[in-house]
């Protein structure tokens, strides 16, 4: 790794924490005003390894801002956002949880549960198809679907619009930055998209282990080997198979796959955005980055540890006509259809994993819930 790339148009920045809390004071002090000096809001400085790569769009008419990502950090945790007041962003996207929420699929306001599992927002920078099925091709539009949906927050965007119209100190910070357009349902999802591209995970012990101030364990060395190898069984080389899909130092590619899940799907996945039958039962790869705090997995929830998604790969891939090539008559052991891998590899896959937690990324304050420490909530 040759270092952390910062990407900010203006001038330069300090510590974007710091930023984060004077402005939150800052706007507190400024709701009880009578006017406030327009200024235009500060370029916000994206942090991140070199070897994430820069291969990202931002919208040029949604620059990320301090004034604008602190704002979506405050609209993430707002339950005035929701029909019955009671969820926010957070209530399917936890911190702790890698912005998880630990259920195999999540209850809405209306007491439904949702058809697929929360998936974790870390590093959505790079991301360009979002949701298990990849329906949206951007974070702002993206944001639109679970705060309007009848079964999730089940709000419309113009009764937010006049519920924070209404809700001290929303509408200076929304001037603040988006200048005089103010609240809108587009300026909403503008702010939510600003906060959720700076949820970076970068900080992992496999982040220092690429940057040479990490050493592994001989089970987490094992583990990696095993991840990044294909198993080749007249060669004497076993793996998991795990790179195809999963591999470089973001842990996930842009890609959909059927990974033998089912025979037939009462979910048809990607299928039902494209109407190609070739992607019936295919699902986007998920980064596995901070995997071990996710559980449970797969987009319907169905395995609960970690444990039972290695076994499902090791010896329980259901054929289908567009089951993923990468798992076809993938095995460690000649002429065999499972990949069958052994109990202390799986032990060591999992060590590995354990290298994917970012503890700074659960625990930053500068993505965690503002108005526990706003004085005018």
């Amino acid at each position: 790794m040759s270092g952390r790339r910062k990407i900010v148009a203006g001038r330069k920045l300090g510590d974007s924490r710091s930023i984060v809390t004077i402005l939150a004071t800052t706007f507190c002090a400024f709701a009880g005003m009578v006017s406030v000096t327009r200024q235009a809001p500060v370029p916000y400085a994206l942090k991140y390894p070199a070897n994430f790569g820069s291969r990202f769009t931002i919208p040029t008419d949604n620059p990320t801002t301090l004034e604008g990502v602190y704002l979506g950090r405050m609209l993430f945790y707002e339950k005035r956002l929701s029909a019955n007041g009671k969820l926010s962003c957070e209530s399917c996207h936890e911190q702790n949880r890698a912005f998880t929420d630990g259920r195999p699929v999540s209850m809405g306001v209306d007491g439904s549960f949702t058809p697929r599992s929360s998936m974790s927002l870390a590093n959505l920078l790079w991301v360009r198809n979002f949701f298990w099925d990849g329906r949206s091709q951007s974070l702002e539009a993206q944001a639109a679907f679970p705060l309007t949906d009848p079964h999730e927050m089940g709000q419309t965007l113009a009764e937010s619009v006049i519920k924070l119209q209404k809700t001290a100190p929303y509408p200076v910070i929304f001037q603040s930055a988006f200048g005089e357009t103010g609240i809108t349902e587009q300026n909403i999802l503008k702010a939510l998209a600003q906060f959720e591209r700076t949820l970076i995970s970068a900080d992992a012990p496999y982040d220092r282990y690429l940057a040479g101030r990490y050493q592994p364990t001989e089970a987490e060395l094992r583990g990696m080997q095993l991840f990044e190898n294909g198993p080749d069984p007249k060669r004497g080389i076993r793996g998991a198979n795990c790179g195809h899909c999963h591999g470089g130092p973001k842990m996930f590619k842009e890609l959909f796959h059927n990974n033998g899940l089912d025979r037939a799907f009462a979910d048809p996945g990607r299928e039902k955005v494209t109407a190609q039958s070739m992607d019936k039962g295919r699902f986007r790869v998920p980064t596995l980055r901070n995997i071990l705090l996710t559980a449970p997995y797969m987009h319907d929830g169905r395995f609960k540890t970690i444990e039972a998604v290695l076994d499902h790969y090791s010896e329980h891939i259901q054929q289908s006509e567009t089951l993923s090539s990468f798992l076809q008559d993938v095995s460690n052991e000649e002429g065999g259809k499972n990949l069958s891998l052994a109990p202390q590899e799986k032990k060591d896959i999992i060590a590995f994993f354990g290298m994917l937690t970012d503890s700074t990324f659960v625990t930053n304050p500068a993505f965690s819930n503002p108005h526990s420490i706003s004085k005018n909530r």
